[in-house]
């Protein structure tokens, strides 16, 4: 059998319920035949050792966390708070705590003197962008944080849950623009940006999903995409040539759509992403039908980075009362891909099913 791969997972906000998630779906994997979790896949949490150990005792799972520790699949990475922490309650001097444990994964990810990495993938729990800001560090989001510090100048954000009435088919969103006010959104949009976007997306799906010809749908950004220039031009002097040079490169990408109408399980059926202008507008319809159960996609880094589709959830750290299910699917799909990225085959979820046909692995 080959060495196990070693996927990161970062604890994320200690005040939050990070640390609970984290626990919560690798006892819960541990129990269950997902055909990954036999040898072949060891989970590295970093975090403050001390915070998960009182965290598991909170949840009443203190013996079946240190009996996760000593099988091997699971190891601690331990990285320090600042300061002690407690549940529910922020402190802006362990924002660069959350950092830290960002850095760590992002380090571990990089190939190292031409070896393999030490990380195979990364698997983010959520973030308080409010308390890093607060601890003087300009910070908006791990999207954007984790492109900075691997040097690449596009990433795209992408969410993916089961389909509704469709379980066995995927509905994922990927975004033109991530956190930007709505006013500054139009201007954000351009005819290079959306084809770069669109090359991302399409070489991802192909790469790390095994989907041979992706089948994108794209929004339009006005009301009714625009009403043929009724309602806005940005349809017809950007969204269309970008899609436009896009099929030139052989993208199958279509549209744009008017996003009111667009996700419907008739027109979803045989797509395989849509693509939105902006933040609220994919997201609000994708979280609708898939909250709890959805994964948020880096593409385009140089290495794979899966994430809860949720936030910290202060008022539930602590109380045993957070649901893991997002956890366990951010830590499926990551696996699924760093299989496809090293020619393994792992047993799949929701998050990894491929309707277009499969792809040599990338």
């Amino acid at each position: 059998m080959p060495d196990p791969l070693a996927l990161a997972i970062t604890t994320g906000e200690p005040a939050g319920i990070g640390p609970d998630i984290t626990i919560g779906a690798l006892l819960q994997l541990a129990g269950a035949n997902h055909g990954f979790d036999g040898g072949a896949y060891r989970f590295h949490v970093l975090g403050d050792a001390r915070l998960l150990a009182e965290r598991a005792e909170a949840l009443g799972v203190t013996h079946a966390w240190e009996r996760r520790l000593a099988d091997g699949g699971v190891v601690v990475e331990d990285i320090a708070l600042a300061v002690a922490c407690e549940a529910g309650r922020l402190d802006a001097r362990n924002g660069p705590y959350v950092l830290k444990l960002l850095d760590a994964a992002i380090e571990g990810c990089r190939s190292q003197a031409g070896a393999a990495p030490r990380y195979a993938a990364m698997v983010t729990a959520p973030v308080q962008k409010s308390t890093i800001n607060d601890a003087g560090v300009p910070f908006t989001g791990h999207t954007e944080y984790l492109a900075e510090s691997a040097g690449v100048a596009r990433v795209v954000m992408m969410l993916a849950g089961p389909q509704p009435a469709h379980d066995d088919a995927m509905l994922r969103v990927a975004l033109a623009t991530t956190h930007l006010p709505l006013r500054a959104v139009p201007d954000a949009l351009s005819v290079p940006l959306l084809v770069q976007t669109l090359a991302i997306i399409d070489a991802d799906l192909r790469r790390c999903f095994g989907i041979g010809r992706p089948r994108i749908l794209v929004t339009g950004l006005n009301p009714h995409a625009g009403e043929s220039g009724h309602m806005g031009r940005e349809e017809i002097d950007i969204i269309a040539p970008a899609l436009a040079q896009a099929k030139d490169a052989g993208i199958d990408a279509r549209g744009p759509f008017p996003a009111d109408t667009l996700f419907q399980p008739r027109h979803l059926r045989d797509a395989d992403c849509v693509l939105a202008m902006y933040h609220d507008q994919g997201l609000a319809p994708l979280k609708y039908g898939t909250f709890g159960h959805g994964v948020n996609i880096t593409l385009g880094l140089p290495f794979i980075r899966t994430s809860v589709d949720h936030g910290t959830a202060l008022d539930l750290a602590g109380t045993g009362q957070a649901e893991h299910g997002s956890m366990i699917e951010a830590i499926r799909t990551a696996v699924i891909m760093s299989g496809h990225a090293n020619g393994r085959r792992p047993g799949g979820g929701a998050a990894g099913h491929t309707p277009s046909g499969t792809q040599p692995p990338c």
